[in-house]
């Protein structure tokens, strides 16, 4: 028997929009507040999802449930699978010296803690955006951070906020795509106006992260950096999206702003080289900072064994990404499995899609085309380009699930719950609230991205549940879709560093167990005023530059 979802069960959009809230505020306040460990406080939120979906919502208890499961196996895989391999990548790179010997070389090019940031955080960062997308970025960088011994809240939190000019176009530009798929807008020209939007906080955002680090007077003294980093990638982001196409955007920006930096530190340096590994101010983390070591000169060859396990990281995972290859291994082996009770028998209606629409629910196995497939390859090549022995990468491997346990729970915890949300609609009763805001609908309409990403872990989520909204409501307001859709998935990166499943990342890759409540204080602040600032200026391309809107490719 097929359930229609009900967005407003109370007649009462106040109320039903509390209701709707509550999952969201028992998960963030459990782990802000209350500092319940992650994994409890994701399964409060989930406990609370299914009261509200089954009690409020009438939906079937049986549905709630099987939803629950179906986003519990999407955190396994691939979310889970990323965290799990690029971890055990880390450990034998840090059990064989390797790492230390590329955090000497990284120290090489400038022992200068804001410049490091620069170059990891943000540049490096945006490659693996690009290229993987989905926990990929933060897992790598946040890793190589603490390795280079920056406190464990410095090391979450700043890798979370570098993290997100790039994810419009995450994963060769899956976002975007999965936008102008899913709900017909035509790819080129919303990728255009993703483009138009996104360079200037892919400007802006390099100078928050160093004042996050460093404050105002640390951030000025590097500002001639700074700024070359930000344009060396703004420029080619605009470029490329307006002129070529979604997929190779972050990638081809990260090349030419890491290869720019690079090359300007050659003719430029600080006056003064910033050496605290802590954030500026309070920082809770700082006794766990590793202190400055001296830099240790390295022969060539040992600098090439060092950076080998990531440079072949990089090599799979950009292949894995590439369409025909992912096509050609899901031929292979990617079973699909429909969820029995789910699938097909949920719909959605007006006003969220024009007429009812069933949600499909099946779950695809597609173990050998998921990155973190590519990730534990990449692993495994590295491990006996280390010379180690198969016995002693199998036994680093469990050692590395053990580790991880806790943090994967939590993963299948959140995932479970933003499906749960999805299907019952409650999710959608946010949105809605949103969407009532009249000529504020452009700023408004631009936290809804950002609270769709809040809630899902993903932009490519965020663009599926909204973007239709977005386009209806755009056109109810003689607004421009495509202007609307774009700020839905430009918003909705600034959502990236707060979503639950990022946080848990964060605080895997840098060993900070249980404290993925300070990381959510810490980044919430950082999110919620770059999201606003996303809607002021697409309130600004919507009202006072509307030959912003035009075509030019």
């Amino acid at each position: 028997m097929t359930w229609q979802q009900i967005y407003d069960p109370f007649g009462n959009m106040i109320i039903s929009t509390a209701l709707a809230a509550i999952p969201v505020v028992v998960m963030l306040a459990a782990l802000g507040f209350f500092h319940i460990k992650a994994h409890i406080a994701a399964g409060l939120g989930l406990i609370a999802a299914l009261l509200v979906a089954v009690f409020a919502y009438g939906m079937p208890a049986d549905m709630a449930g099987r939803a629950a499961l179906y986003g519990g196996f999407t955190g396994l895989l691939p979310i889970g699978w990323i965290v799990l391999n690029i971890i055990f990548l880390h450990q034998l790179t840090e059990q064989n010296g390797s790492f230390k010997v590329l955090q000497d070389s990284l120290s090489g090019i400038t022992g200068d803690r804001r410049i490091q940031l620069l170059l990891i955080a943000f540049s490096f960062g945006a490659f693996f955006e690009g290229a993987a997308g989905f926990g990929t970025p933060v897992a790598v960088t946040a890793a190589i951070l603490i390795g280079l011994g920056f406190s464990p809240l410095a090391a979450s939190g700043l890798s979370l906020i570098a993290n997100t000019a790039p994810v419009a176009f995450g994963a060769l530009g899956t976002p975007v795509i999965t936008l102008a798929k899913v709900h017909g807008y035509d790819l080129m020209e919303v990728t255009a106006m993703v483009g138009r939007q996104l360079p200037f906080f892919s400007l802006l955002v390099p100078f928050w992260l160093i004042w996050a680090f460093a404050g105002r007077k640390g951030m000025w003294e590097i500002w001639p950096a700074i700024l070359v980093t930000g344009v060396a990638f703004a420029v080619p982001q605009y470029l490329v999206s307006n002129f070529i196409g979604p997929e190779l955007v972050d990638i081809i920006a990260a090349i030419v702003s890491m290869a720019s930096l690079v090359a300007f530190l050659r003719v430029w340096k600080p006056k003064t080289v910033w050496t605290s590994p802590s954030l500026r101010g309070r920082d809770i983390s700082a006794a766990e900072a590793k202190p400055p070591q001296p830099v240790t000169q390295h022969s060539r060859a040992a600098l090439v064994a060092a950076w080998m396990p990531w440079i072949i990281l990089s090599v799979f995972v950009f292949i894995w990404g590439l369409p025909p290859v992912k096509a050609w291994l899901n031929s292979l082996f990617a079973p699909a499995f429909p969820m029995a009770g789910l699938h097909n028998l949920i719909e959605k209606v007006p006003p969220v899609v024009p007429t009812p629409t069933k949600e499909g629910a099946v779950y695809t196995l597609n173990l050998l085309s998921a990155t973190g497939t590519a990730i534990l390859l990449s692993a495994v090549v590295s491990a006996f380009f280390m010379k180690y022995h198969p016995v002693a990468i199998a036994r680093t491997f469990f050692k590395t699930v053990w580790l991880v346990r806790f943090s994967l729970l939590t993963i299948v915890l959140m995932l479970a719950l933003g499906t749960l949300t999805r299907y019952s609609g409650t999710d959608t009763t946010l949105g809605l609230a949103f969407a009532n805001t009249g000529v504020f609908y452009p700023f408004f309409g631009t936290l809804m991205g950002w609270l769709g990403v809040a809630l899902t872990g993903s932009d490519t989520a965020s663009n599926v549940l909204f973007g239709g909204m977005q386009k209806v409501a755009a056109e109810q307001l003689g607004l421009s879709p495509n202007l609307m859709g774009a700020a839905n998935s430009s918003g909705g990166v600034m959502g990236k560093m707060i979503d639950a499943q990022s946080i848990v990342v964060a605080s895997t890759a840098t060993r900070w167990f249980n404290h993925e409540g300070d990381i959510l204080r810490y980044v919430f602040f950082h999110s919620i005023a770059l999201a606003c600032l996303v809607g002021l200026y697409v309130t600004l391309q919507a009202y006072v530059w509307p030959f912003h809107l035009m075509v030019v490719h």
